[in-house]
């Protein structure tokens, strides 16, 4: 049984840059993969419904990892490099970071 915990949220693209957001993800710089796991993310995918993301990922403390990427020059350049394919999550709440899903059921 794995004890890290588990985290999802959505994020919602552009419909005009689906095609251009796959593209990006089969080919995701190998220097931002090595953060990830440097920061404690394992495990991670991404699902996507039309326009739609679902992430999905293991981490020991989701709010650390993320502050710490928030920090990093790698990161930095891919969200600027990745942001004008999204769109604003509709149900986003004001002072969300990113719009958390809660777990309801998991079968490992």
């Amino acid at each position: 049984m794995n004890t890290v915990p588990r985290y999802a949220f959505k994020l919602r693209i552009k419909a005009e840059a689906v095609e251009e957001y796959e593209r990006e993800h089969r080919r995701v710089w190998p220097e931002l993969l090595a953060k990830l796991k440097d920061v404690g993310i394992s495990d991670y995918s991404i699902f996507r419904r039309g326009q739609d993301l679902f992430l999905c990922l293991r981490v020991d403390d989701f709010e650390k990892a993320w502050d710490e990427l928030d920090r990093d020059p790698v990161n930095l350049r891919w969200q600027q490099f990745m942001s004008r394919l999204f769109e604003p999550v509709p149900d986003l709440e004001t002072g969300e970071r990113f719009a958390m899903m809660k777990e309801v059921f998991h079968l490992e």
